[in-house]
C-alpha cells in the first residue's frame, strides 16, 4: 500500500525532502530521497565538494515521520495536507541525539529509515537513521508533536 506524499504532508518543492515511501506500518516507515546537484540545500554547501547538509538528513527523517503520523495515527480520518483544517500534524518539537557517520552526496539514493518508539496522546517519539547502500550514515532519535494549525498561524501575527 502506498502513501500519497503530496496529500499527507504539507511540505513541497523545493522544501519536500522524500521522493518515495517503499514500505510502511503503524510502527515503522522507509522512504527514499535521491539530492541533485541543482538542489538549494547543496548549492552552496562545499562548493567542488558538495554534500548533503546534516540538518537536511535530521528533516528528511522528520519528514519521514510526518508520514507515518499522517498515514495511521491522524486525528482526523484520511488526512489530507490542503483539504484538512485545524491540524498540523508531525511538528518538529525537540532532537535528542543526532550523530553523522558518512557523508551523503548528490545523486546518492538515500534510505530514510524511522521506527516510532513511543506515543502519548498527540506526541510522538522516534529513531531515525539513513542509510546509503549497507552503510549507516546517520542517525538521531526526536519527538514530534500534533497541534492546532491556528496556533502555527497565531504564532506568525
Amino acid at each position: 500500500m502506498s502513501i500519497n506524499i503530496h496529500k499527507r504532508l504539507h511540505h513541497r518543492a523545493p522544501y519536500l525532502m522524500v521522493d518515495k515511501v517503499l514500505e510502511h506500518s503503524s510502527e515503522h516507515i522507509v522512504a527514499a530521497k535521491t539530492p541533485a546537484l541543482e538542489d538549494f540545500y547543496i548549492q552552496g554547501h562545499f562548493p567542488g565538494a558538495h554534500v548533503v547538509p546534516g540538518a537536511m538528513m535530521q528533516e528528511m527523517t522528520t519528514q519521514t515521520a510526518g508520514l507515518l503520523i499522517a498515514e495511521h495515527h491522524s486525528p482526523v480520518a484520511d488526512y489530507d495536507s490542503e483539504a484538512t483544517k485545524g491540524y498540523a500534524l508531525g511538528v518538529l518539537r525537540s532532537v535528542h541525539n543526532s550523530k553523522f557517520k558518512k557523508f551523503a552526496r548528490p545523486g546518492e539514493k538515500l534510505e530514510i529509515h524511522v521506527r516510532l518508539i513511543e506515543k502519548n496522546e498527540q506526541l510522538f517519539r522516534f529513531k531515525g537513521s539513513i542509510t546509503v547502500g549497507e552503510d549507516k550514515i546517520m542517525s538521531n532519535e526526536f519527538t514530534l508533536i500534533n497541534i492546532s494549525d491556528t496556533h502555527i498561524l497565531d504564532s506568525l501575527l
